[in-house]
């Protein structure tokens, strides 16, 4: 066995390094912790980051806090006693502040016109919705009274809403009973017209046999004329009054009847009382009316004069 070499004097200890180029093996670190990679942020990132989160934090906390703790504090005064709205002087009176809005003042003149002027207006429209009332009514009352029966209830409205009047009381005197109605009389006329012309040629106490037994046939049988007939005699008087019945002309056959002789105005007196009534009772509904849409029409100007002016 030949002797091992010497070591070359690469590998003695605390012998330098070759620098050559081709002795690079040689020249490699021999710990393993220097091929470890080196980080790329290192401790100065870390320290400008926590420097740059304190600047952030602390621009929050100055504009939370800045303007409670550097702003002046506004002063207080004494309960009861209000430095923003009023100030008061050493007269005792008290002032608007300066920053108060200002509120004119009506003069007291003109206040007191306005007010009058108000209430005359509120009463002008109170007595327009009484008139208004009064007319509708008095238009109940008129319709209600064209009926057969009574109007009782109709005419208190009516009195509750209007003055006492001639009208009122006449109208209070037949409510209660009514009268027929205008066709009611017209058809209960035929027979009461055939009694009347019956009772006309009643004979005398010296009559004879001829006019006893015509006036007898006449009672069984009523023969009368009808329609517009001239003349004097009772027929005629009745055909007449008739016609107007039936025409609604109450008052002109009232007046036609009048030409009767006294046994057929006595025949005639019960169906003539219910006509009576019947008109009596048409004429002073319709005064009353007629007076209530006066009302309503005065009232009406008064009011348009009192807005012009």
């Amino acid at each position: 066995m030949s002797p091992s070499p010497d070591p070359s004097p690469d590998s003695a200890p605390g012998s330098a390094p070759d620098s050559s180029p081709g002795s690079a093996d040689a020249t490699a670190p021999r710990d393993p912790a220097a091929y470890r990679p080196r980080p790329l942020l290192g401790v100065s990132f870390w320290a400008m980051i926590a420097f740059a989160v304190l600047c952030v934090l602390a621009g929050v906390a100055i504009a939370n806090f800045g303007p409670r703790l550097l702003l002046p504090k506004p002063s207080i005064g004494p309960p009861g006693q209000a430095a923003s709205t009023v100030e008061t002087p050493q007269g005792g009176a008290l002032t608007p502040a300066a920053n108060a809005p200002a509120v004119a003042a009506l003069p007291t003149p003109d206040v007191a016109r306005l007010d009058a002027r108000v209430a005359s207006l509120e009463g002008r429209q109170a007595q327009m919705s009484r008139a208004a009332a009064a007319v509708l009514a008095a238009a109940a009352v008129a319709e209600a009274s064209q009926s057969s029966g009574p109007f009782v209830e109709a005419l208190a409205s009516l009195r509750a809403l209007t003055p006492p009047s001639a009208e009122l009381q006449a109208l209070a005197r037949l409510s209660t009973a009514g009268a027929p109605s205008r066709a009611a009389l017209a058809a209960s006329f035929p027979q009461a017209a055939a009694r009347a012309a019956s009772a006309a040629q009643a004979p005398g106490e010296g009559a004879g046999l001829r006019a006893r037994i015509v006036y007898a046939l006449s009672r069984v049988v009523s023969l009368r004329r009808v329609g517009d007939v001239a003349g004097a005699g009772a027929d005629a008087v009745l055909a007449r009054a008739e016609r107007q019945v039936e025409d609604g002309d109450l008052d002109r056959a009232l007046h036609t009847l009048d030409a009767l002789p006294p046994a057929a105005r006595e025949a005639m007196a019960d169906w003539r009382g219910r006509a009576e009534r019947r008109t009596e009772i048409d004429r002073n509904a319709a005064a009353l009316r007629a007076r209530a849409l006066r009302g309503l029409v005065g009232e009406a100007a008064v009011g348009e004069a009192g807005a012009g002016g």
